[in-house]
């Protein structure tokens, strides 16, 4: 399977999305459950977003952005900005 630009390109988004969200998550001492609970989602199903395993989809990012209090543009802006990863660099 060949990958192309674009598809690293949002592989990379999706987990630093979900590195943003862990952080606000510890800033406002939210847990994965609060996180589950509030997205109606299972433990499983929310481990595989904050880890970007699967991306979060829209209605989520908004519901995860208004519990933890922060706009998603926040978020989406943080995750933009946030510097190469070692391993998105050997890739």
């Amino acid at each position: 399977m060949e990958l192309h630009a674009s598809q690293v390109d949002d592989s990379l988004i999706v987990r630093r999305f979900a590195d943003e969200v862990r952080v606000e998550m510890v800033r406002k001492r939210v847990t994965a459950t609060d996180l589950a609970h509030e997205l109606k989602v299972s433990a499983h199903t929310i481990g595989s977003r904050l880890s970007g395993r699967r991306p979060f989809n829209a209605i989520e990012m908004i519901r995860v952005a208004r519990l933890l209090g922060i706009e998603v543009t926040v978020l989406w802006e943080r995750a933009a900005a946030a510097p190469a990863t070692v391993e998105a660099v050997a890739s």
